[in-house]
This record gives structure tokens, C-alpha cells and sequence, in this order.
């Protein structure tokens, strides 16, 4: 029968649609790294310094914001959040800290710590006096390299924050969000198959600038793609069986949808 052909939409859809960068695999070897690296920063720091050991809990506050700085803080075990007041006096999370991270890099410029630090989980924070660190770089140059790489980290961790509130949708914040946790993990050389989140969704919310309903949709949306698990009632634990996965399903919410010309 003569007449225009109608055409094959399936195949024009993939044509016209833009190529997308294949999601970068989960570097292992890269994770192994990390996770030794951080394992060798503590045993420096134990060996240099013999900071005091403080074992916290899920709600204890190792600082409080206007208190005066005189310690440094890095994680041996557990989390933390760290909080601070917004100008309409309800409270904003504004990181997250794992084992290895440093706590207290706001104090050193005005003399007082800028936010809280709340953790939200038992685990042991090692105190490291600020002045006898700084004295003690002056005879441990690797010491001075480690905190400079903290607070080099610190910078890039707080502008990917930034840029992912500012540019991202909803569902693929938390996707990433999701991302950056358990890759966290991985580079502490934890299990990131399954994984309790240890903020409540309001909380997630509250650090990705959405709504408590926001974040359980997105969550929702997660797991109908087959990309999370929920493990449980509370749903705090899930399954992640792909973290390649999770960056693919950023990608897919950034590519734009095709048009037919």
C-alpha cells in the first residue's frame, strides 16, 4: 500500500536522544587505599600525639557552637552530624562525618567552634589539642601534610555539597546523597551492600534542602527502579546491590528528554 512510511519511534527516540557517558565503576583498589591511608593518619596521630580517646553515643555533643576552640577532633569509629542554627532559629545539618574525618576546622579563625557536632551513633572520637599539634608539625612534617589534606578535603567535600544542592533535582539528590554514604563506607573498608542510614528523613531533607515528603518519594522512586532495597519496617536499612547503579540514576534524571522534530 503506497503512502508516507510511518516511522520506527523506538529507533528515532534513540537517535535523536543525547549519548550519555557510561556511569564510572566502583574503584575498588581506590577504596582499599583510603581506607589504609586513614588507618595510617590515626596510627600517626596515636604515635605523635597520644590524644585522649572520648567514646560517644547517638545524641552526645563533643562541641557546641560559640564554645572556645582549643581541640581538634577526628573520628576513629562512628558518625556525625554537624548542625547549625539558621537565621529563623531552626536547626540545619550542614555535614556528615565518618571515621577518619576531622571535626572543629571552623573554631581556628575566630577563636570559638561556628557549629555543633552531634553524634549519631556510638563510636570513639580521639581530642587532639590544637596547639601541641601545631607544635609538633614543626618536628612532624608528615603531620602538617595531614592536616592539610583534612581541610583540602573539607573545601571539596562542602563545594560537591553545595554544587549538588544547586544544580541537581530532587531524586537524584538523594541518589547521590545515597552515593556519597556509601562510598564513604567503602573507603573505611565497611560493608555497602546493606547500610542503616543513621539520619531520620526529615534530617536527610533538612541537609539536602527538601522536604521530609520529597525525600520519601525520591526514596520511593529508588526503590520501584530496583535500585535500593528497603531491609525493614523503619526502612532506615537498605539493600544497594549496584552502587554503579546509583550514579547511573543520577545521569538518567539529568539527561534531557528527547523532542521529535
Amino acid at each position: 500500500m503506497g503512502g508516507t512510511a510511518i516511522p520506527d519511534v523506538p529507533n528515532l527516540l534513540r537517535a535523536v536522544a543525547p549519548s550519555m557517558p557510561r556511569a564510572p565503576k566502583t574503584d575498588h583498589r581506590a577504596n582499599q587505599r583510603a581506607s589504609e591511608h586513614i588507618a595510617d593518619t590515626l596510627r600517626l596521630l596515636g604515635d605523635a600525639l597520644a590524644p585522649q580517646r572520648r567514646m560517644v553515643h547517638a545524641g552526645d555533643v563533643i562541641y557546641q557552637a560559640g564554645e572556645r576552640f582549643g581541640n581538634l577532633y577526628i573520628l576513629n569509629s562512628g558518625f556525625f552530624k554537624i548542625v547549625t542554627l539558621s537565621p529563623d532559629g531552626r536547626e540545619q545539618v550542614v555535614g556528615l562525618k565518618f571515621r577518619g574525618d576531622w571535626l572543629g576546622f571552623d573554631g581556628i579563625a575566630d577563636g570559638r567552634y561556628a557549629c555543633d557536632a552531634i553524634a549519631m551513633d556510638t563510636g570513639e572520637a580521639w581530642v587532639i589539642s590544637y596547639d601541641a599539634l601545631l607544635a609538633a608539625c614543626a618536628f612532624r612534617p608528615a603531620l602538617l601534610t595531614v592536616l592539610h589534606e583534612a581541610m583540602s578535603r573539607e573545601i571539596a567535600r562542602d563545594r560537591d555539597c553545595l554544587m549538588s544542592v544547586c544544580t541537581l533535582p530532587a531524586d537524584a539528590r538523594v541518589a547521590e546523597f545515597l552515593r556519597h554514604w556509601a562510598d564513604s563506607l567503602a573507603s573505611r573498608g565497611m560493608r555497602t551492600d546493606q547500610i542503616t542510614l543513621r539520619m531520620t528523613r526529615a534530617e536527610i531533607g533538612n541537609y539536602l534542602g527538601m522536604t521530609l515528603e520529597t525525600v520519601s518519594r525520591a526514596l520511593s522512586k529508588l526503590a520501584r527502579d530496583k535500585v535500593i532495597e528497603f531491609v525493614e519496617k523503619g526502612r532506615r536499612e537498605m539493600r544497594i546491590a549496584d552502587l554503579d547503579a546509583l550514579t547511573t540514576f543520577v545521569q538518567r534524571c539529568l539527561a534531557p528528554v528527547p523532542t521529535l522534530q
